[in-house]
């Protein structure tokens, strides 16, 4: 098992049992927003989805109040309660939630629920149909609050909802991203490690420095946090990470980004590929690799386009080995689903 030892995306330590094994469907980076929050009069809605757990800051204030590192509303004189929506990110199944009080102590809310709708390609309105896939739980001062869901339907909009107002930190939605595949053509060239795709780093031998699941995000890296990076080898040996691919595939050219790695990125990298059980996390160290690429050298800073690659067939993981340590801020691999 690897030991996580840094997160990119948090700040502080925090429960990762649900970022270890799913997606945050919320994440801004993913494409998240929060479309609408009945009250953000002490600190705008937006920051519900922001990265990290949020932070305090002593003496700031601006003209509402104190200042806050995430979404809190005024102190309810009516009757009724708050709400804010989200549209994900990604589509997908949702199995876990963490509400994140962080820094809101004597002004969170007591309680929390949560609902959901699946829309295609609107948002919701008045008319929206609304799911309840988190019954109303309490919730506690400056602290996580992790939340199994118990649902198998796909999702696009969730609705947060706390009683009877107050400030959450963070909101994270975990779950397995699912694309719709009968609307990809199979003779288009798609990155088949995507996040977007269904795609996931699995394991790694290190990331010290920086979370393997940065690796297939969208877009280039933001800076040299946003990428994965391991610590300096001090032994023999060099490092690697396996992809698990979003569906079945043939490869046929890879991208390996080594934006903002200059004074650290990998001297070099090479590429093998396995056909297993879609998605398959476990077994991995017993598997018989087939070597996809040979050393191929790297630079710092720059992207690096290799297609001269060994034919192989349809495979669903590939591993990226480095020489011998460093920092890659992407990974993508172009091909063909089956």
């Amino acid at each position: 098992m690897v030991k996580k030892t840094k997160l990119m995306t948090f700040t502080q330590e925090h429960d990762d049992r649900f970022s270890s094994k799913w997606v945050n469907l919320a994440e801004e980076r993913l494409g998240a927003k929060v479309l609408f929050a009945t009250d953000d009069f002490f600190a705008e809605k937006e920051n519900l989805i922001k990265p990290g757990r949020g932070i305090f800051i002593e003496d700031k204030f601006t003209d509402h109040g104190k200042w806050m590192d995430g979404w809190e509303s005024r102190r309810k004189r009516s009757e009724g309660h708050d709400y804010a929506i989200i549209k994900l990110g990604l589509r997908g199944i949702i199995k876990g939630v963490d509400i994140d009080t962080n820094h809101f102590t004597g002004n969170h809310p007591p309680h929390a629920s949560i609902e959901a709708c699946c829309l295609k390609d609107s948002n919701p309105d008045k008319n929206t149909v609304w799911t309840e896939i988190l019954p109303k739980q309490d919730l506690g001062p400056g602290v996580q609050h992790l939340f199994d869901i118990e649902n198998t339907e796909e999702w696009t909009h969730i609705r947060l909802h706390i009683y009877p107002d107050g400030g959450v930190a963070r909101l994270r939605v975990y779950g397995e991203v699912k694309t719709d595949w009968s609307k990809v053509d199979k003779s288009m060239l798609i990155d088949l490690v995507s996040v977007e795709n269904e795609g996931r780093p699995v394991l790694c031998s290190d990331m010290y420095f920086s979370h393997m699941d940065n690796i297939n995000a969208p877009g280039r890296g933001a800076n040299m946090g946003d990428g994965w990076e391991t610590k300096r080898k001090r032994e023999p040996g060099h490092d690697w990470i396996i992809l698990a691919l979003g569906k079945k595939g043939t490869v046929k050219k890879v991208l390996v980004d080594t934006a903002h790695f200059k004074g650290n990125y990998p001297a070099s990298c090479s590429f093998e590929v396995a056909s297993l059980e879609l998605g398959q996390k476990e077994g991995l160290d017993k598997v018989k690799w087939t070597e996809l690429r040979d050393k191929k050298e790297l630079f710092p800073d720059q992207e690096h386009v290799i297609d001269d690659l060994n034919k192989v067939g349809a495979v669903t993981h590939i591993k990226l080995n480095i020489f011998p340590d460093g920092g890659i801020s992407r990974l993508r691999v172009f091909g063909h689903i089956e």
